[in-house]
């Protein structure tokens, strides 16, 4: 954010718009999860608590002026957010937030202002940050905390101010110390802050470990500085939620389902018709374009992209795809990096695997799979089919039971099939192979060579009839009865011999 002073005229010198950093601590195991998993790594709405806040932040600064303090799995952290272009700086020893910035100083100590965000609070938005720093800007202050009301504030360090309407912070009293009637104040310290980094680092070695967990903690700075006659105040969100941190699996769910719902809401805001939005999983980088229709109990995933006026039928599961307008998607597709032209009808229960290209007004039917394919408009596997690294091309029949044998035990080969050929059902392509265009396939073929434009081609054995066979062998199966038989079975059954 850039801030610059009014000027009086052209000639009059413009002050230099303050160096902003963004810190974001990031090296807790988060011991309550119980997990293996590095806390910042655990997801909400598809991604990340770390991707998200990095998300906020870059909309704030460049990802240059962003820094991730790292620490317990540090290697896997960075790795699983590498692609956003931020720092890492290690906390080798996790000591407390405070001592995350005593740790950070040499990286940040060029910057005028930091601004520290907490990785696993992932609703943060760049508004707020970007207020939050204006706030700060505005007041010249040492230091500035984020607050926000809470109906139930247990737990959280209580924001005490000088006087009623008053931005300056007479104390942060933390729950365990407040008495009965600071207790009832509802104002609580979010944890996030914005710093003038001189005064900071010229103060931050005041900072005690003369608590329980005998850690630094940054909170105790606004004591410090007050102490330092250095101004500290706050600024309090409307958005309480957007503070909440996931510590627990409850609440890294009531989170995700948080996050989830408001998606919901912006996507039906801007034409999307959602039926039961509580039972869809929608992640938040998903983009819909209006007067699609999306069923219940679908999920679509990742950096998915569906066009407009498009159906998605329930239990549908759509990953990272793009798919065209127009598009009907049956009830249990699965879609993992595929591409669906427009008005393409998938399904249902057709499952289209990584590198699947589905031309316009293509079919892919039920429990069709395909992988690695171009499928060329208005052609049509309908039923029972694998089509694996092949190329097909338009107006292409592909009759039921068809297999692109696409591995010979080693590598992997390509079909090609070409424009208007018409591949009978139960038929078995061994790639590499060709199929001209126009070409003929009879049902139930093994094709081993390529087949010339306009030909047909089949691969199978010739049909053998052989009048009587069947009968003679039931005949030599089940002899018939005979009468000794017969009466022999009577005597020895004292049933019969009853009558």
């Amino acid at each position: 954010m850039k801030k610059s002073a009014n000027t009086a005229s052209s000639n009059t010198p413009t002050t230099a718009a303050p160096r902003v950093a963004v810190a974001i601590m990031a090296a807790g195991k988060g011991t309550r999860l119980k997990s293996q998993l590095p806390k910042v790594l655990h997801e909400v709405g598809g991604k990340p608590l770390l991707a998200h806040v990095i998300a906020a932040a870059t909309k704030v600064v460049p990802p240059q002026d962003v820094f991730a303090i790292i620490g317990h799995e540090a290697d896997r952290v960075r790795e699983a957010v590498a692609s956003t272009g931020v720092n890492f700086i290690l906390q080798p020893e996790q000591r407390g937030t405070g001592h995350a910035l005593m740790v950070a100083q040499s990286s940040l100590s060029d910057y005028d202002h930091v601004i520290v965000l907490s990785g696993d609070a992932p609703q943060i938005t760049p508004q707020t940050i970007a207020s939050l720093l204006n706030f700060h800007l505005d007041e010249q202050a040492a230091m500035t905390l984020l607050s926000a009301d809470l109906d139930h504030p247990t737990g959280y360090g209580r924001v005490i101010r000088k006087g009623a309407g008053s931005a300056e912070v007479q104390a942060i009293v933390e729950e365990k110390s407040a008495t009965p009637a600071q207790k009832k104040i509802q104002e609580i310290n979010a944890g996030f802050y914005v710093f003038a980094t001189p005064q900071l680092f010229s103060h931050i070695t005041k900072l005690s470990t003369a608590n329980p967990h005998a850690e630094y903690y940054l909170t105790d700075m606004a004591e410090v500085l007050r102490q330092a006659r250095q101004r500290v105040v706050v600024w309090k969100t409307d958005y309480p939620g957007e503070v909440l941190g996931a510590n627990t699996r409850a609440e890294l769910s009531y989170i995700d389902y948080q996050m989830r719902m408001r998606k919901c809401h912006e996507l039906m805001a801007e034409g999307v018709s959602i039926f039961f939005p509580a039972t869809c999983v929608i992640d938040s980088d998903v983009r819909i374009a209006p007067d699609t229709v999306i069923e219940p109990f679908v999920q679509i995933l990742g950096k998915s992209r569906i066009g407009a006026a498009c159906r998605i039928r329930s239990y549908s599961v759509i990953s990272n795809s793009e798919i065209g307008p127009g598009v009907l998607i049956r009830p249990g597709c699965i879609l993992d990096e595929a591409r669906i032209g427009p008005g393409a009808i998938l399904g249902p229960y057709s499952h289209l695997r990584p590198g699947s290209d589905i031309g316009e007004s293509a079919h892919v039917g039920n429990f069709v799979e395909t992988k690695k394919i171009k499928l060329g408009k208005g052609s049509k596997a309908n039923h029972l089919t694998y089509l694996g690294d092949a190329e097909i091309g338009a107006g292409v029949n592909i009759g039921a039971g068809t297999i692109t044998c696409n591995y010979d035990g080693v590598n992997k080969h390509k079909t090609v099939i070409e424009d208007e050929a018409f591949i009978g059902s139960d038929t078995t392509l061994v790639a590499p192979v060709r199929i001209g265009k126009g070409a003929y396939v009879g049902a139930a073929s093994c094709i081993t060579n390529d087949v010339p434009e306009d030909a047909l081609a089949i691969g199978r054995g010739q049909q053998v009839v052989k009048e009587g066979w069947a009968r003679q062998k039931r005949a030599a199966m089940h002899p018939p009865r005979r009468h000794g038989d017969t009466e022999t079975r009577r005597r020895n059954c004292p049933e019969k011999q009853k009558h």
